[in-house]
């Protein structure tokens, strides 16, 4: 039977053991949210052997060179000593700048990383509450916020969740892993109409795309559509109108659940070269984009992140 070493203890495991359940069985406690290689709160390096990896694609090659894998994605076929991953150590830190209820049940989190992050609009930032992590979306903008801001959807219970409603200004946070994700900005597309689709917190992501886009000067049509499950939760109504009023070729929608259906049905396209970027849950982005390709966009035009339930 192969052995797992972790630090001064090691056991036998079942070969094909999944990896993150023979550590937390045995005490390692290694988090985990979505258990499909999607969240990467689980990572772990192994220092010595592999295991067998079924998402080989979710991590950067030169992650999988330095042996980092996802727990939840590998079984243990060998002797296997593993690193878990360390918010003390491994993470960096961060401090508490803001904290703000948008709506009864979105939470704007402001953080000010110790030292400047690279970043992306449209990237996801691993986020640590102790030993409880989280992977959320960014909503700022690197080349203008001093902080880093995230949208946390706090209406069901969840450990993130909760130990976020406790949060104070100054209390520290560790960041995790910066991930690429589907959506982003290509200064290539800036003639060609852009839209813009989310429902619920998906929205977070899709706000720094778009002030990327306009600080890019985005010259072909913005359309942005929010889907909310009523009028209170369009928690970024007043900044995105705002925009709005500032640039002729930016729309706002914003829609409620009762509304979706008959004005999903009039979705209609001005042009083949319209490019579609999407994010939600699992349920609001195939609604999107089932319509969306019923108007005739391309598939390769529709760019999707579908956000996962966070426990």
């Amino acid at each position: 039977m192969p052995e797992l070493r972790v630090g001064e203890r090691s056991w036998s495991v079942a070969p094909g053991s999944n990896l993150l359940d023979a550590l937390n069985g045995n005490g390692v406690a290694v988090p985990y949210s979505c258990r499909a290689g999607s969240c990467h709160a689980c990572l772990v390096q192994c220092v010595q052997g592999l295991p067998a990896d079924s998402r080989p694609d979710a991590l950067s090659a030169d992650q999988r060179r330095e042996g980092w894998r996802l727990a939840c994605q590998c079984q243990v076929i060998e002797d296997l000593q593993v690193h878990a991953f360390d918010p003390l150590t491994d993470g960096r830190p961060a401090v508490v700048e803001a904290l703000d209820w948008l709506s009864d049940s979105v939470l704007r989190l402001r953080l000010v990383p110790q030292q400047p992050l690279r970043y992306r609009a449209g990237q996801h930032l691993v986020l640590w509450a102790g030993s409880v992590a989280r992977p959320y979306s960014l909503a700022s903008l690197p080349q203008e916020d001093r902080f880093l801001e995230f949208h946390l959807d706090c209406r069901l219970p969840g450990a993130f969740s909760d130990a976020a409603r406790r949060l104070r200004i100054g209390d520290p946070l560790r960041l995790g892993e910066l991930r690429g994700g589907a959506l982003h900005y290509d200064p290539d597309w800036q003639a060609r109409p852009l839209w813009l689709l989310a429902a619920g917190t998906g929205l977070a992501p899709l706000f720094g795309i778009l002030r990327e886009a306009l600080r890019q000067d985005h010259q072909g049509a913005i359309r942005v559509i929010h889907l909310a499950h009523d009028a209170a939760q369009h928690y970024l109504a007043k900044p995105l109108q705002a925009l709005a009023a500032q640039r002729d070729n930016l729309s706002v929608e914003l829609w409620t659940t009762t509304e979706a259906p008959a004005a999903l049905a009039q979705l209609r396209l001005v042009s083949r070269q319209t490019l579609a970027l999407v994010c939600g849950s699992s349920a609001s982005v195939d609604a999107f984009s089932k319509r969306l390709f019923l108007a005739g966009l391309p598939r390769n035009q529709l760019l999707a992140d579908v956000f996962l339930g966070h426990a």
